[in-house]
């Protein structure tokens, strides 16, 4: 609309312009509001219809260094026998596990954050959004598990010390930080693999027991039995095409390996595994060389193929 400033101060003129002049502060607040801030991640999740559950979501300003968060730590720790009792959440009775046990299991993780940020957990723990904890319905509290996001391959290890979540379709709850690690802040809930982690024990399947973790400026793999044949797990996937992919963008990486790196099809998962190797120190060196490259820290497995 054209303005005749030649009436611009009679009465009916100035409250025109004044409601043009409120609709335009509105549009620049409201395009402000959508640009997004200098260093936003590109996980920043979406609000969409309506905004977050309860006003939950991300702090206004997450921490910028999210991506030198590790991983938790298996550990043997006792279990919290005030979180065994059997209990009802949402209409539904849940019987929390005893004792720790191989656990394996597939569905959707969703994440919570701000609203429950310093709030009590099940654990009696305070919740810290920026900590690599994870809520279950009746897995061990406190308890560790593998969680690998099936449409990436990325996979993260998370400490189970609350509960929850409570929906028909929802396996996990993990914190912010686990969440953005799996690339799962922007789309609020991904296909992810649950598996246990049980400190101390080590066998032919699936679930990694051994860690890497930083010993004199140097990655080690925590030693069990020296026997068997040993191989890196880099990554799962449902979809054989992205597990494909992953394959041959590791070979390209990684050419020195490249005859050591393989698909396996087990439990409906495309696994990419490197190996064997006929000892930790083997399986060791090569995986120095994948997390020095700046690759996702490798699963240590033990299996006959």
């Amino acid at each position: 609309m054209k303005i005749n400033f030649d009436f611009c101060f009679t009465v009916t003129d100035k409250n025109t312009l004044f409601a043009l002049l409120v609709i335009m502060v509105a549009l620049m607040v409201s395009a402000c509001s959508n640009t997004p801030r200098l260093g936003q991640s590109s996980h920043s999740p979406v609000k969409t219809g309506g905004g977050y559950y309860l006003d939950d979501g991300p702090e206004r300003d997450p921490p910028s260094n999210l991506d030198s968060i590790s991983d938790a730590v298996p550990r043997i720790e006792p279990l919290k026998t005030t979180t065994m009792r059997p209990y009802v959440a949402l209409g539904k009775t849940y019987t929390p596990m005893t004792s720790l046990k191989p656990y394996k299991a597939h569905g959707h993780a969703s994440w919570y954050g701000k609203r429950y940020h310093g709030k009590r957990t099940a654990s009696g723990e305070v919740y810290d959004m920026y900590s690599m904890t994870a809520a279950h319905p009746t897995l061990p509290i406190p308890s560790y598990v593998r969680v690998t996001n099936l449409q990436n391959g990325s996979s993260v290890v998370v400490r189970i010390n609350d509960r929850g979540p409570f929906l028909e379709n929802r396996l996990i709850d993990l914190s912010y930080v686990a969440a953005y690690k799996l690339g799962v802040l922007a789309d609020g809930s991904a296909r992810v693999e649950v598996e246990s982690i049980i400190p101390g024990r080590f066998g032919s399947a699936d679930p990694p027991v051994m860690t890497r973790k930083q010993t004199s400026g140097e990655s080690k793999v925590a030693s069990s039995k020296d026997n068997g044949k040993f191989y890196l797990q880099l990554a799962a996937f449902e979809s054989a095409h992205n597990a494909q992919s992953y394959l041959t963008q590791l070979r390209s990486e990684f050419p020195s390996i490249t005859q050591q790196t393989r698909i396996n099809q087990t439990s409906g998962l495309h696994k990419i595994l490197v190996g064997p190797f006929p000892n930790l120190e083997a399986a060791n060196r090569t995986a120095n060389i994948i997390t020095t490259a700046g690759s996702p820290e490798p699963i240590l497995v033990q299996h006959t193929y």
